[in-house]
């Protein structure tokens, strides 16, 4: 007997909530565990070590986890790509337990692989699931659950480490939290649909086709790695990550423990806010082309950019490696810094949104999309793991610094270049396919109109299965 789902159930922004709970649960606990500094074990040469080794299989990874989201499906992929996480707190939480500095890093190892796998099925979730007017909002919501993970992660971690008034290293109860949460995470990726079972509400279907083959993913693989508007983005692919190893670095360093979860939560937020407002109120302004919408957006990234780097420099340049004394929340000198935290993943977040946005512009067939999102986590990663190796071998912290805000402003102008190339809509190149809202009755030929009127077509009605 078939188990009928509700309609709600099958629409795209349920299932982009499903994948930001996912997410929520296994990567925004890392982020959480990240966020404290070296992973909360206080060897900052072996969380570089060990992230430098995650981010170098996930860049290789990457380029292939397209197609193997496009061959397993999304559901699969996900569940797949979600156990590395707990796999890696695990092997935290026996370092601290028993030493075995080996285990990090080949964990590291495994979760740069599943982790690849985990973000090409995401991505094309949130980027082909939603009707193209929403992509904007998608996004916004999908990185507000998966941020709030490392908010609350970040408070689970200061609430349960903070009474002994300092956070030297992360507790066991803290792990054992971590992991707990990560198995659910993985649980709930059975509850994922697969893209042709997903009615949006203009009655199409995200995709009719089932799976897609081996022959098929190599070709669409070399055709991604043709396409000039994908070159042209290779640069913001790179720098998107680039930061973050900087950004953890100097929380470490200049911080105390319970200040670092602080400032977690913090970027938890900013990360939250920065996706919702720029999601809702200017990828998805209506009242703009979509052309427009890219620009305008550009420019919010660009003056975030400009300016909160700017701050970074300025405080950057008054301390180095050198030893000091670290800084608590309670210090009149925080107050500042805690703004600039909260800042650096307003900014972040803004600049994944554009990043994710342009390419969902470009197309809206999961397959394709799929196979971007695994080229763009690719680059991405080895931007990751070339600035974690640039930190473990104690590059002074203002060329980390310059370095990554660089990598950002050249990225920028390229990626101008792609929205100028940006259609209103890619309905006229990928026509969609029609369901009865009912999901019954035989292939009858049927008109629906678009929001553009040039776009109109007539397209069979396809029963789900």
């Amino acid at each position: 007997m078939n188990l009928r789902l509700p309609e709600w159930y099958r629409t795209p922004m349920a299932q982009v909530v499903l994948v930001g709970i996912v997410c929520f649960a296994t990567v925004g606990m890392f982020s959480a565990v990240s966020n404290l500094g070296a992973g909360g074990t206080q060897d900052t040469a072996l969380s570089d070590m060990s992230n430098g080794v995650l981010y170098g299989m996930f860049a290789l990874s990457g380029l292939v986890s397209g197609g193997i989201n496009n061959l397993l499906g999304p559901r699969l992929t996900l569940f797949i790509g979600s156990l590395g996480y707990s796999l890696y707190i695990g092997s935290l939480w026996c370092y601290q337990k028993q030493g075995t500095r080996w285990f990090p890093v080949f964990a590291g190892g495994v979760l740069g692989m599943s982790a690849a796998l985990l973000w090409s099925a995401q991505g094309s979730i949130m980027m082909s699931y939603p009707l193209e007017k929403n992509k904007g909002k998608a996004f916004g919501i999908f990185w507000a659950i998966f941020q709030f993970g490392s908010f609350i992660g970040s408070i689970i971690a200061l609430a349960i480490n903070i009474r002994s008034g300092k956070l030297s290293s992360v507790s066991n109860t803290t792990y054992l939290a971590f992991v707990i949460i990560m198995f659910m995470g993985t649980a709930s990726t059975m509850l994922i649909q697969p893209p042709q079972t997903i009615i949006r509400e203009d009655h199409t279907l995200v995709k009719f086709q089932k799976h897609s083959s081996p022959r098929e993913e190599l070709r669409g693989f070399v055709e991604v790695l043709k396409d000039k508007r994908i070159l042209l983005l290779l640069p913001m692919f790179f720098a998107s990550n680039y930061f973050y190893a900087y950004q953890g670095a100097v929380n470490a360093f200049y911080f105390d423990g319970p200040t670092r979860a602080l400032n977690g939560a913090l970027e938890g937020a900013g990360s939250i806010t920065g996706a919702l407002i720029i999601g809702f109120f200017i990828l998805d302004n209506n009242r703009l082309t979509r052309r427009r919408r890219g620009f305008l957006a550009l420019t919010v990234v660009s003056v975030l950019t400009i300016v909160v780097w700017s701050a970074a420099l300025g405080w950057q340049v008054k301390f180095d490696r050198s030893p000091r004394n670290k800084v608590h929340y309670t210090h009149s000198k925080y107050g500042t810094k805690a703004a600039l935290f909260f800042f650096f993943f307003f900014a972040d977040a803004s600049y994944q949104a554009l990043a994710y946005w342009i390419m969902g512009a470009i197309s809206n067939d999961p397959f394709t999309l799929a196979r971007f999102t695994g080229v763009y986590k690719a680059v991405q990663s080895l931007g990751g793991a070339v600035s974690f190796v640039m930190d473990a071998v104690s590059t002074p912290f203002l060329n980390e610094l310059l370095v990554s805000w660089i990598l950002l402003l050249v990225s920028l102008p390229l990626a101008g270049i792609v929205i100028s190339g940006i259609k209103d809509t890619s309905y006229t190149e990928e026509a969609p396919v029609y369901a009865t809202k009912e999901g019954l009755g035989e292939g009858n030929l049927t008109e629906i109109k678009y929001e553009n009127p040039e776009a109109n077509v007539h397209e069979d009605v396809c029963r789900l299965p």
